[in-house]
């Protein structure tokens, strides 16, 4: 029994994705964007005491009747993105180490100490599907100059699965635990901010000189707390401290679209001006967008197809690139639902890169997102806009305008 347990532990070892000469800036991360993945990964920090967290890493099951046997789990912890990982720091996690299995979620949960000499720290969880060799991958900071602090609480769902989401729906419930407070802080922010410009234009967007805050007051931890507005909310266990959890509201039907107002706001990115102002000022909306749609397609069933895929982008941006804007009204959200799932993703400290292969030729099309120190979310990035993208983007938008997705 000993040599079977012995030769298991080897085979795992063996089939465990092989690091050697790979750092975190060069794993191409685009199975976390792509339109078919079968899982999706994410890694949620708490710091317990100092230099010490609690790594949250969650599976979502987005296949039917998802299979741990047919994957491959592990995590790593490196100093910078340019650290090489290599075997000797990739930590396997067995069913054993499962925390809990759900009909939605693999959730495992570890504990990691940082040295003192160590500035930076990153989690790197990481999926082998066996069956098509696929890999899921999904990093966070621990500790990095994007990060004043760590939450030191968590908020979960009803069945204690941490909460893993980019967004709430409106008067649904979370459940947030602390060791060290009783209760916590919660400030609500009801602005709504403006689509971003596209990617050639080069000009500086308006910013709102005030932001409106309303000071919810404190609640009870381990208590179920309602979030019943729409906006987003930052909840904090100290007001003095930069350290809080953002937490995004949208209406009961998001990540989907749900009404034909939010629908002629989000064909801004395939309108011309005119068009989207006709729109804008049209009595009766849903008329109006039928009208745009087979004008636009000059074919019904075309059309058809047309609304059907380009609101599938919408949700899924949604799903993906929502921070403290709903995810279509991000740049993220803009490139992808324009230009789909990019082939190739890469990560930095500093940049998220996106790589496109250019239709009819072996050209590739890069998109870079600046990444910026923003105290709500350490997921905040803005696309480096340059007149190079004109041509691409123009004929992108032509072709969906005559019926067509290039992806």
């Amino acid at each position: 029994m000993k040599r079977f347990i012995g030769f298991l532990f080897i085979l795992t070892l063996l089939y465990l994705p092989t690091f050697a000469q790979n750092n975190l800036q060069s794993i191409n991360q685009s199975l976390r964007y792509s339109r078919y993945s079968r899982i999706s990964l994410k890694v949620i920090p708490i710091e317990t005491s100092d230099r010490t967290f609690k790594l949250q890493m969650l599976v979502e099951k987005i296949e039917d009747g998802a299979n741990f046997d047919d994957y491959l789990f592990s995590y790593s912890i490196v100093n910078s993105f340019e650290q090489r990982i290599d075997d000797d720091n990739v930590i396997a996690l067995d069913r054993d180490l499962l925390k809990k299995d759900t009909d939605s979620h693999f959730y495992f949960e570890e504990t990691v100490e940082i040295p003192s000499s160590n500035d930076q720290a990153y989690v790197i969880f990481r999926a082998t599907d066996t069956r098509q060799e696929d890999e899921y991958v999904y990093h966070a900071d621990l500790i990095s100059p994007f990060i004043a602090e760590q939450p030191s609480f968590g908020a979960y769902f009803g069945n204690d699965i941490p909460y893993d989401q980019n967004f709430l729906n409106a008067e649904e419930s979370l459940l947030f635990k602390s060791e060290h407070s009783v209760s916590l802080y919660r400030y609500f922010y009801p602005q709504e901010f403006p689509i971003p410009l596209p990617p050639m234009e080069t000009k500086s967007p308006e910013i709102a000189k005030e932001t409106q805050v309303i000071d919810d007051g404190d609640f009870l931890v381990n208590v179920p707390v309602p979030f019943e507005k729409s906006g987003y909310y930052f909840v904090q266990e100290d007001t003095s401290s930069a350290s809080g959890l953002m937490i995004k509201t949208a209406g009961k039907a998001f990540p989907k679209v749900s009404t034909w107002e939010e629908m002629i706001q989000m064909v801004a990115y395939i309108s011309t001006r005119k068009e989207h102002e006709t729109l804008l000022a049209a009595e009766n909306k849903k008329i109006a967008l039928d009208e745009y749609w087979i004008r636009m397609t000059r074919d019904e069933e075309a059309a058809k197809v047309l609304i059907k895929e380009y609101f599938r982008q919408v949700e899924f941006a949604n799903i993906l690139f929502t921070d403290y804007k709903e995810g279509w009204a991000t740049d993220r959200g803009m490139v992808y639902i324009i230009m789909g799932p990019p082939q190739e993703v890469y990560f930095n400290l500093d940049k998220e890169t996106w790589v496109y292969l250019a239709q009819d030729s072996n050209s590739k099309i890069t998109f870079t997102f600046a990444r910026v120190k923003n105290i709500l979310t350490p997921q905040y990035y803005t696309l480096n806009r340059s007149r190079a993208y004109q041509p691409v983007w123009f004929k992108t938008i032509t072709a969906w305008r005559n019926g067509r997705m290039v992806f």
